[in-house]
């Protein structure tokens, strides 16, 4: 373990020397980013794992990677969760997702993911469709047609930029039951695979939280957390983008640390992990749960998988311009971040 993690800290350390300057574009960033999501949100709301809208959303996300010239696939793969009735019995729910996967390859064998996950919640309870959690309806634009908008909007701009490192894509499904898909990827990876991860980039719920958070895996090594999460505050910083990083409030949850969605399968696993969301670790029991301060808009203080408050109609109406700003800040930290980390060079 430890030649492992010697190897990704000098690996991503010679990355970040270089500051490479960003190639021109048409659009302004986060424009990208922002048309994505909402054709995801709308076109394709109620991507329970294993639903058709899962299954077309996940094809849509393979034809984007394509047009743009990735090799891109789409990997399916079977699992199951506990659905407790109204009268407390428990039954297996089986089901199948869909995992899309596109590769920039990279000059060496290392690699970094940069993931989102496609699927939105799925109700677990007679409970859950009591309270309009999950189901058919649920666009999900901030949990999580944001991230995969950002990841889209990456991809696109570093289609034609040469690496060294390579970068995989990857529209995990089956977070939402418990990381299903992030625990099948994982299964899939050889230990060569494993060992040649440098890092795992998690874009998860940008939007209806307070705050942009940069934060680093429980078991990322302190000098990758410098390279990474403590990189992309500097860089929020230049670019005039306020980002914060977790302040340990909660023991279980230590200072500059995220967890709780698909980078943590990641984090147990041993690999680097950089979580990107927007919440507010200050509030509530301070895990990172509560997004924002309790409101008429958002009466818990959080918009997640609530059928009511996670869409586009109702976060524009509430958090004016927000799907906008919050991707252009995103987008404007992590592609020059993964440039350096990569060690991009000129098209």
């Amino acid at each position: 373990m430890f030649s492992a993690t010697r190897h990704r800290i000098a690996a991503l350390a010679l990355g970040v020397c270089f500051i490479l300057p960003a190639q021109a574009k048409n659009q302004p960033y986060g424009e990208i980013a922002t048309m994505q999501a909402r054709h995801i949100a709308t076109v394709f709301p109620g991507r329970m794992t294993g639903s058709p809208a899962e299954m077309l959303s996940a094809d849509y996300i393979r034809q984007q990677f394509a047009q743009m010239g990735y090799q891109s696939d789409i990997r399916s793969f079977h699992s199951r969760y506990i659905y407790t009735s109204r009268n407390k019995t428990q039954n297996w729910h089986n089901v199948t997702g869909s995992t899309v996967i596109a590769a920039h390859e990279g000059k060496a064998a290392e690699q970094i993911i940069i993931m989102a996950h496609l699927d939105t919640y799925a109700p677990m309870s007679d409970a859950d469709i009591d309270n309009n959690l999950g189901g058919l309806t649920l666009q999900g634009m901030d949990d999580n047609a944001a991230g995969l908008g950002v990841m889209l909007e990456l991809a696109e701009r570093l289609k034609n930029i040469p690496t060294k490192y390579g970068i995989r894509f990857v529209a995990t499904s089956g977070e939402e039951e418990g990381k299903l898909g992030a625990e099948n990827l994982l299964k899939r990876m050889s230990a060569e695979e494993k060992k040649n991860t440098l890092l795992v980039i998690n874009l998860d719920n940008l939007i209806v939280g307070d705050k942009l958070y940069f934060n680093s895996g429980q078991s990322t090594p302190s000098s990758v957390r410098k390279l990474t999460r403590d990189r992309a505050l500097a860089l929020a910083r230049t670019h005039g983008v306020y980002a914060a990083t977790n302040p340990g409030g909660n023991p279980d949850y230590p200072k500059g640390t995220g967890c709780c969605n698909d980078g943590e399968v990641f984090d147990k696993a041993g690999i680097p992990v950089l979580y990107v969301e927007a919440t507010n670790w200050a509030l509530g029991k301070k895990d990172g749960y509560q997004q924002r301060a309790k409101s008429k808009a958002f009466p818990d203080g959080t918009s997640w998988h609530d059928v009511r408050l996670d869409n586009q109609q109702h976060i524009d109406s509430a958090l004016p311009q927000r799907i906008e700003h919050r991707s252009r800040d995103v987008v404007k930290v992590m592609l020059p971040l993964v440039k350096e980390l990569a060690k991009a060079g000129k098209a």
